[in-house]
């Protein structure tokens, strides 16, 4: 069922600008402010609907944020010359401080912050329903930490916001990385006894119990604590409200959202295209994504899957016991069906690059949350609901737990558990190619299953970034990279020349 409450109105969070001539310097009774509204638990609730709004906009889920992530894996290429240059900066590792995709995300994030600080800043007031009030303040210290969690990973070091500004001179100078971090915990510790386990109807989409404790074993993983994220990930396993779905790609079409596997998504409805080229400025928020249009094979294209992403899948070509089928689930290839099998992908259907697979170069592109399974529109923006966090990936972050703290059985089994898969059905391990004997083969068969089942999920990045702190990458995956400035991305410029508490010096280094 989609989340329809993210159409709700979008509080402004603004300050209202006074004037200096005093006949004038009156207050409008009926302009909406932080100062007038804010008085009950259903304006609290609105309140944290603005939040969620921001990551459906287009500076994050909406289209820029998806981009980022995926640019900084080594999950895509170009998919030609059509790619826009400051995307492909960010592809070849040369992105520079004025990149605007990077302040794009940069700046939706803050803006989520700013209003997640208004909600928890005024919940404290609310006497009429004191439990919808914590509820509220919850949800919007889910989608703070959310957010922190991306800075902090993609930027380092970051300002930190725990109360929502109200001066030019409230800007705050950049916290390290690890005070980042100790909010974002405490953060996802705190706020799960305030969550409910689940939702029904129009609050189908909320974050739960079991989204803030996943997303904190996933914080958990980056910082190496492999126990507590044991612990955080057993919560959500235990909970017995989560399994992974039959069909694989019922975790990426608009008609099954919100399924038995979703532990945390961002919804979207195909209700026309309101605002989707919008940065939420407006106080609007997206209805449609535009990611199928941007990797549809008979659309933009703009990215495409790497080689080396397409090599890693098992394949009876190269000697595999069997054809891994989350191949085909995730990328088209000439010769497929789609329209509800009406019609058949053409190599003239399809502009720019080709790759090579199984020793031949084919104009192979992304499948994974594009529309195509049902309609054949060129530039579609769907209303496919963008998943943020499912079952799957905390089982395999559970593997990889185990696998950490000595339990290499229970890493296995995990691991099957997900190759098992009914639409996949995959041989469990030992396979010829991941014989599972000892740590670091199970270690090399963790990084294998997530990569193939998590494909052009805006995962590989961040899971790069951990391994390569850890010094467990056998090689370097990202071929530009380059050590003491590629870990992180460049302080976006706009925020240095207009953050009072910044200067130059702020900056990652290597820019």
């Amino acid at each position: 069922m989609k989340r329809h409450y993210l159409t709700n109105i979008v509080i402004t969070l603004g300050l209202l600008a006074g004037c200096n001539t005093t006949s004038l310097d009156q207050v409008n009774p009926n302009q909406v402010t932080t100062e007038t509204y804010y008085k009950n638990a259903s304006e609290l609730i609105k309140g944290v609907n603005a939040v969620y709004a921001i990551w459906q906009s287009a500076s994050l889920t909406g289209r820029e944020w998806f981009f980022l992530h995926d640019l900084r894996s080594d999950d895509v290429t170009s998919g030609g010359g059509q790619l826009e240059a400051p995307r492909n900066q960010i592809l070849i590792g040369a992105q520079i401080p004025g990149n605007p995709v990077s302040f794009s995300v940069w700046n939706g994030l803050y803006r989520t912050i700013h209003r997640a600080n208004v909600v928890i800043d005024k919940g404290a007031n609310i006497k009429d329903d004191p439990t919808l009030a914590k509820r509220a303040v919850a949800e919007a210290k889910f989608l703070r930490a959310l957010s922190y969690f991306d800075l902090v990973t993609l930027y380092g070091g970051v300002p930190l916001y725990t109360s929502y500004v109200t001066t030019i001179d409230g800007t705050k100078p950049r916290a390290s990385a690890a005070e980042v971090y100790q909010l974002i915990t405490t953060d996802l510790q705190a706020i799960q006894a305030d969550l409910p386990a689940s939702y029904s109807g129009s609050d189908l989409g909320r974050a739960t119990k079991g989204a803030a404790a996943g997303i904190l074993g996933r914080v958990y993983m980056q910082l190496g604590d492999y126990a507590k994220a044991k612990t955080e990930f057993q919560k959500v396993i235990s909970s017995g409200l989560y399994r992974l779905t039959d069909e694989y790609n019922d975790n990426f079409q608009e008609e099954n959202e919100n399924n038995s596997e979703s532990i945390f998504e961002i919804g979207f409805s195909k209700i026309g295209d309101f605002n989707w080229d919008s940065d939420g400025n407006d106080g609007g928020a997206n209805e449609t994504m535009t990611r199928s249009q941007e990797y549809n094979p008979i659309g933009w294209r703009n990215l495409i899957p790497s080689a080396s992403l397409l090599a890693e899948y098992e394949n009876t070509a190269k000697g595999d016991a069997k054809t891994d089928p989350r191949l085909k689930y995730n990328f088209y290839f000439i010769g497929d069906k789609y329209n509800n099998d009406t019609k058949t992908l053409a190599e003239g259907d399809v502009q720019g690059n080709a790759q090579p697979f199984n020793g031949t170069a084919q104009k192979i592109s992304w499948r994974k949350y594009t529309a195509l399974y049902k309609n054949a529109e060129t530039y579609y923006t769907s209303g496919i609901n963008m998943r943020i966090m499912r079952y799957a990936d905390v089982l395999l972050g559970m593997a990889e737990a185990e696998n950490e703290t000595g339990n290499s059985a229970n890493a296995i089994a995990l691991l099957n558990q997900v190759r098992a898969r009914k639409s996949v059905a995959m041989p469990p391990y030992p396979t010829k190619a991941y014989p599972v004997s000892n740590k670091d083969e199970i270690f090399q068969a963790i990084v294998h299953e997530r990569r193939v089942e998590l494909a052009g999920e805006q995962i590989r990045n961040r899971d790069i970034l951990r391994w390569r702190a850890q010094g467990k990458l056998k090689a370097e995956p990202i071929s530009y990279f380059a050590k003491g400035k590629q870990e992180l991305l460049p302080i976006p410029q706009q925020e240095l020349d207009n953050n009072g508490k910044l200067s130059q010096k702020d900056q990652n280094p290597g820019y």
